[in-house]
């Protein structure tokens, strides 16, 4: 069998390769050597330099696949493995198909070989890049906003963006990023909630300057504030800061803060991994706002 075959309808010539997939069949093209030379440059997008020239990121899974769907994501390409993926989940060929994807099956060995996590289940595709300009993002009135200054690791930066979406969090801005919104490994912690979850980056300097211009007001996370957060008007339009887990927020962010919060701790550790704490000051807004709701209705606090 080749290695990289067309199925018949396209086997018409070169000039057939840029024209739209055929949204009613099963796959345009089948991949069978991991050698193949499209199969090198899929890999390849694992690193950031790729991925931004080619302005496209990688989502691997079924359920990631599909929140991006849902969130309207227009898939470049969906790669597929019969022999990982199971029966029930191949409704997302011809979903994929239909936002305008190319569809290519590939031999469990390709895909073995082009997946970046453990247990794979037959499912990656190539979307573009998400959108992370501070212009493009649109607040409502009081908005939420999580800001997470120089955090490192993209598992911490995923688990944000799944309590964001969970919290209905407005936007998460990353200042002064080490890693960048599109790291497959960001994409995969989020669970998919980056397609979700409006998502920004700027240098320190030009998130102090948005978040002004905005009107909110800074809610610095660090150990050594005084005020609990549990003590602290959560209500507002209000950015909550978080640090890296070694360094914390810098002096720049705690010097611009409105109000600096501390989560009370009565252990030895003098820390919690940053996606915890951004998790619970953030559950801390949402229950400050679902009461204050409940109070300006009348209606009686749950």
């Amino acid at each position: 069998m080749p290695a990289d075959r067309r199925r018949p309808a396209e086997q018409h010539g070169p000039a057939d390769q840029h024209r739209p997939a055929d949204r009613h069949r099963p796959a345009d093209l089948e991949i069978t050597s991991p050698a193949n030379t499209r199969i090198k440059q899929l890999v390849a997008l694992r690193r950031r330099r790729a991925r931004d020239q080619a302005g496209v990121t990688l989502v691997e899974g079924l359920a990631e696949i599909e929140l991006a769907l849902a969130a309207g994501v227009e898939p470049v390409t969906l790669y597929y493995c019969p022999a990982l993926a199971a029966p029930e989940s191949l409704p997302l060929v011809a979903r994929a198909a239909a936002a305008g994807a190319e569809v290519v099956q590939v031999s469990r060995p390709v895909f073995e070989k082009i997946s970046y996590r453990e247990g794979p289940d037959g499912w990656l595709a190539v979307v573009p890049s998400v959108i992370s300009a501070l212009d493009s993002l649109e607040l409502g009135p009081d908005p939420l906003v999580l800001v997470c200054a120089g955090l490192e690791k993209p598992g911490n930066l995923g688990a944000i963006l799944r309590t964001a979406d969970a919290a209905g969090v407005a936007a998460v801005i990353a200042a002064d990023p080490v890693t960048d919104w599109a790291n497959p490994n960001v994409v995969r912690a989020s669970k998919g909630t980056v397609f979700s979850v409006p998502v920004a980056s700027g240098t320190t300097a030009q998130v102090l300057d948005w978040l002004s211009g905005h009107g909110l007001h800074i809610v610095a996370a660090t150990p050594d504030a005084e005020q609990l957060v549990t003590g602290t008007d959560l209500t507002g339009p209000i950015a909550i800061a978080v640090g890296a887990e070694q360094t914390g927020l810098t002096p720049e962010w705690l010097e611009r803060a409105d109000r600096r919060v501390r989560i009370p701790m009565f252990g030895s550790a003098d820390s919690l991994n940053v996606s915890i704490s951004a998790a619970i000051i953030t559950y801390e807004a949402v229950r400050q706002r679902m009461q204050d709701a409940d109070l300006n209705s009348g209606r009686p606090v749950r």
